[in-house]
């Protein structure tokens, strides 16, 4: 999911029992709770929940803090039914701002722009500090008001696999990624230090528009090798990245596996940020099996230290109590995904800087559809196409 992490449904079973066993202790190391803002009021009768899962790299990881995954997961503990909503990254919004200028960015940015709010001053981050300004996001563009969020770091989300040890995966279709970075070699050059030590400065701002001529002019090469570093990273340095292969079927799935399966974006048979939150739905629903396989996951509840700094969340202790009751009946909860892509509700689009973003069929700001659609897939009502059509 985050990613998202797709993991988060789990840690509340995990995080409750471990609360129960060890006091506050684990739990305050995770909580961490900001000033609601604009209408994120909890009823006291609640019997739906909307939960904002977050995944992104963390510390030494490239862009550590843009959320890799999003995903809302509605919860209804009356009617026995989660919905998984999955925002796709690109999605472009517009921010609050102190000027009341326009600004947008993609939304997988925005939960950066509220930790480091120095960055970006005119961003309204005092009326929505730190996480509630994503919250803001996901509930305009959705329509859901987000109660609350969980966090999730990629080593939190290997290691919450492997304390659950490893999932299995119904992978729908076989696949091959043959751009999948590989963690740790982002900036290896693949043998090329020599020639990259030549065009480097060129690579940069304020640079001799005149010696980058004359340098390409005496030695081509180096222009094909530049062309390729801006255009075409993985032809420039091959050695950063992996090929991924998945095959259709039930395929067992450690933390670093599953991170990858559901990371993977760049396939020509399952590629794009679409295929991708598919996968993560699918995911989720085995990380659920896996979870009530465990029953009460008591055995695992002595390893959760290691989770504790990459983890974050607000649910309070009642809420976590409340949607813990659940627990014992989540076998009969149903599981609905809700997707939305360039297919049906959204539209491919380029920012006035270049920037590729998708933005809704309505139009830039424009959210109406979207709210239907992730009402009606919550409803279970045959999706709308574009043309307000009905169809199952």
């Amino acid at each position: 999911m985050k990613k998202a992490f797709v993991v988060g449904l789990v840690f509340f079973a995990v995080l409750f029992a471990y609360f129960v066993k060890s006091g506050l202790d684990f739990y305050n190391g995770i909580y961490k709770k900001f000033p609601s803002k604009g209408g994120f009021v909890i009823p006291k009768e609640k019997t739906e929940y909307n939960i904002l899962l977050l995944g992104f790299g963390g510390p030494g990881h490239e862009g550590p803090f843009l959320t890799d995954s999003m995903m809302v997961v509605h919860i209804d503990i009356k009617k026995n039914k989660v919905a998984l909503i999955s925002l796709p990254r690109d999605l472009w919004y517009k921010l609050p701002t102190k000027s009341k200028e326009d600004f947008h960015a993609k939304i997988n940015s925005i939960y950066q722009l509220g930790l480091f709010p120095t960055e970006f001053p005119d961003v309204d981050t005092k009326t929505y500090p730190d996480v509630t300004l994503v919250k803001k996001a996901v509930s305009d563009i959705t329509g859901l008001s987000v109660d609350n969020y969980v966090t999730v770091d990629f080593t939190g989300f290997t290691k919450g696999i492997d304390i659950l040890g490893g999932v299995v995966v119904d992978v729908q279709k076989t696949f091959d990624d043959y751009e999948y970075p590989i963690e740790g070699k982002e900036k290896e050059l693949c043998g090329r230090d020599a020639e990259f030590t030549q065009i480097e400065k060129f690579l940069k701002p304020g640079f001799d528009p005149g010696e980058k001529q004359q340098l390409f002019k005496d030695k081509p090469e180096l222009e094909s090798f530049f062309k390729s570093i801006t255009e075409d990273p993985k032809i420039a340095f091959p050695c950063r990245y992996e090929r991924l292969h998945f095959d259709a079927g039930k395929v067992f799935m450690n933390g670093e596996t599953a991170l990858k399966y559901v990371r993977s974006r760049h396939s020509s048979q399952d590629g794009t940020d679409f295929g991708r939150s598919e996968r993560q739905q699918q995911f989720v629903k085995a990380v659920k099996d896996k979870a009530i396989s465990l029953g009460i996951i008591t055995k695992i509840i002595p390893l959760l230290d290691e989770l504790k700094k990459h983890i974050q969340t607000d649910i309070s202790v009642d809420d976590m109590k409340k949607m813990m009751g659940e627990v014992k009946d989540a076998g009969a909860y149903k599981i609905i995904s809700v997707h939305m892509s360039d297919k049906d509700y959204l539209k491919n689009s380029y920012s006035d800087d270049g920037q590729y973003i998708l933005i809704s069929r309505e139009g830039v700001d424009k959210w109406g559809l979207i709210h239907s659609a992730v009402q009606n897939g919550i409803d279970e009502i045959a999706k709308i196409t574009p043309t307000g059509v009905m169809k199952k």
